[in-house]
């Protein structure tokens, strides 16, 4: 199971690229992700001239190693930039083993790393207990470099855009479009074969976030988690955000009752429960 109770994928004996184990896939010129098994989670990487960008940090040091191991088989250039997407421990705890690359992330993304990343780190332990000692090893290494709505970078010479969209998975999300390349690295505003984890999330403003996300895709979309995917998948992701917000304004209004209210919903019953307790909690304004 994952930390958020959803299964982990199985993976084939020989994955391919894009499956989760495989190695490297190049979406567009030099920009590339790998689906871990861990998590079924994406790692971006953008190569400019004779640098490398790479996109969040996973769970532990360990993990963080890894990938720079795993960059072996596509570069020899050097890490000069790493973005976490949000402040997740999942996306942000392998950050102190790229130091001293610069580490950018939106303003929210160090203070809630800082507060929030211990109580993190223990439940995972929890969960987890054989990865516990791997846990125990993680330093909290929060951005360094910070913005409030748009950052326009560049790595090797190579303009990457970092957008805040709005409040969604957290209120710390970020996306990084590739412009030269129309690749959109979503980060967990969208995850593919699972239901989103909303534990963190603002449901009644998720909708808006990701039409915005939908605004920028030229092509394709890697999401957090699963495989990626295209227009098509976002807007998919996007209805299923607005049915969350509808059912819960209905429950909260006493149109139905939330019983009728998870057995509508686009999610399975088991994990619709959490997006629609937390949506209630953000109309009765518990969430801010």
């Amino acid at each position: 199971m994952r930390a958020d109770g959803r299964p982990r994928v199985s993976t084939p004996s020989s994955p391919r690229p894009g499956e989760p184990g495989g190695p490297w896939l190049e979406l567009a010129d030099r920009v590339f992700t790998k689906r871990y098994v861990f998590y079924d989670q994406q790692i971006g990487v953008v190569l400019g001239d004779g640098e490398a960008l790479v996109i969040d940090t996973r769970l532990t040091h360990r993990q963080g190693r890894e990938i720079l191991e795993d960059l072996r088989a596509i570069t020899t250039d050097p890490v000069s930039i790493v973005v976490n997407t949000h402040w997740h421990n999942d996306h942000s705890f392998g950050n102190h083993v790229f130091r001293p690359t610069t580490i950018w992330g939106h303003r929210r993304t160090p203070p809630m790393l800082l507060e929030r990343g211990p109580g993190s780190r223990t439940s995972a332990s929890e969960r987890m207990p054989g990865l516990a000692a791997d846990l125990g090893e993680v330093v909290l290494d929060p951005p360094d470099r910070v913005f409030e709505e748009t950052a326009r970078i560049e790595v090797g010479g190579r303009r990457v855009e970092l957008r805040y969209l709005g409040r969604g998975h957290t209120d710390t999300d970020i996306v990084i479009e590739v412009p030269d390349a129309a690749v959109l690295f979503a980060g967990d505003l969208l995850e593919a074969g699972a239901t989103p984890y909303f534990g963190d999330g603002y449901p009644l403003d998720w909708p808006e976030t990701a039409s915005r996300v939908l605004e920028l895709v030229r092509g394709p979309v890697v999401p957090g988690h699963g495989a990626v995917g295209d227009r098509a998948f976002v807007e998919d992701q996007l209805t299923a955000f607005l049915a969350i917000a509808r059912l819960g304004r209905e429950v909260h209004e006493g149109r139905i009752t939330f019983e009728d209210a998870v057995a509508a919903s686009p999610f399975d019953a088991k994990t619709s429960v959490e997006p629609l307790e937390r949506t209630l909690a953000q109309l009765r304004g518990e969430l801010g």
